[in-house]
């Protein structure tokens, strides 16, 4: 019984970091190549291999092993680092950037003073 819940428990930590890997790869792969370079982070590239073997290897392999605990360091280094620097640099979501007018300043619309 104890096993059961055991293997319960490792099955859904296993669907969480695959969840991480893919939400990380979908993510880059919306993203514009400049804003990496913008951003001073690796490539585009760089990082769609590393999340997508993260993906991999977090889906073949048992979470009890070092290959998915280092796709998950890499997933987490993206999600909290990386993603945050190229929303600040592209202005918004990789699939759903906001259109804002010419007049706008980087805090908000700028209403010329008043």
């Amino acid at each position: 019984m104890l096993m059961l819940g055991f293997s319960g428990f490792m099955g859904i930590l296993k669907i969480v970091l695959m969840a991480l890997a893919a939400f990380g790869l979908f993510d880059a792969a919306f993203r514009r190549e400049d804003a990496f370079r913008a951003a001073d982070k690796q490539n585009k590239v760089f990082w769609l291999i590393i999340l997508g073997i993260a993906l991999v290897v977090s889906a073949m392999f048992s979470i009890l092993g070092i290959l998915p605990v280092a796709g998950l360091v890499a997933s987490i280094v993206y999600i909290v680092d990386v993603r945050p620097a190229l929303r600040q640099v592209g202005g918004g979501n990789g699939w759903r950037r906001r259109r804002g007018s010419s007049s706008d300043g980087p805090y908000g619309p700028w209403n010329g003073g008043r």
